[in-house]
């Protein structure tokens, strides 16, 4: 019986870090917009974007995410792993990492979003602050790449994915998000109703 090839972690840099050019054009915007992604997919799918939930489970985070909270190596996180779609099409798959100091105090209600959307949570907070973000483009040599890809019928070459983390009352949590196909399709559904509200007469 064969195993499977070990797989890497993705390797995350910071956007100012990419050259000019070097990110898929139509990607680059969702990729580098700081506002909220959900808010941007509802426009784009109104009425009809939904959150499924995957997992939400204890465990230690991969490497580089305990890192990048400056957690110690295989401390226990909370993990939230959900797609987010429009109709029926499946667009981003997202990781969220939090660690338990993060989730004392008012804090504790992030344990039970549910089918809700973190972003939207993390959006009306008028406190809350985003670090910069940072982008990866991962294949199927990197872990994630496949269960990102699992709900797929046709499954990409590479997916690119961002990343930041949030603070919320000074406490931080990790949020990845990596863009699928069906991304394509909002940016047709937005672009038709702009045009749309342009064809209108002022």
């Amino acid at each position: 019986m064969h195993s499977l090839p070990q797989q890497h972690e993705p390797v995350w840099y910071f956007t100012r870090q990419w050259r000019h050019g070097s990110l898929p054009a139509e990607l680059s915007n969702w990729l580098c917009d700081p506002g909220s992604l959900t808010a941007r997919l509802i426009k784009a799918c109104p009425g009809h974007f939904h959150v499924r939930v995957l997992s939400q489970v204890w465990r230690p985070p991969m490497h580089n995410e305990s890192k990048r909270l400056r957690m110690r190596q295989r401390q226990m996180a909370f993990i939230r792993e959900v797609y987010l779609y429009c109709d029926d099409q499946p667009v981003v798959f997202a990781r969220t990492v939090i660690p338990r100091k993060t989730l004392s105090g008012k804090q504790k209600h992030l344990l039970r979003l549910g089918s809700r959307p973190l972003g939207a949570v993390l959006f009306a907070d008028p406190h809350m602050r985003r670090d910069e973000l940072e982008l990866a483009r991962v294949d199927a040599s990197a872990k994630l790449f496949h269960k990102a890809a699992a709900v797929l019928t046709q499954v990409p070459v590479t997916i690119w994915g961002r990343r930041s983390v949030f603070y919320v009352n000074r406490k931080p949590l990790l949020v990845s998000e990596f863009f699928l196909p069906g991304i394509a399709r909002c940016a047709t559904l937005k672009s038709r109703a702009a045009r749309m509200f342009e064809s209108f007469p002022p």
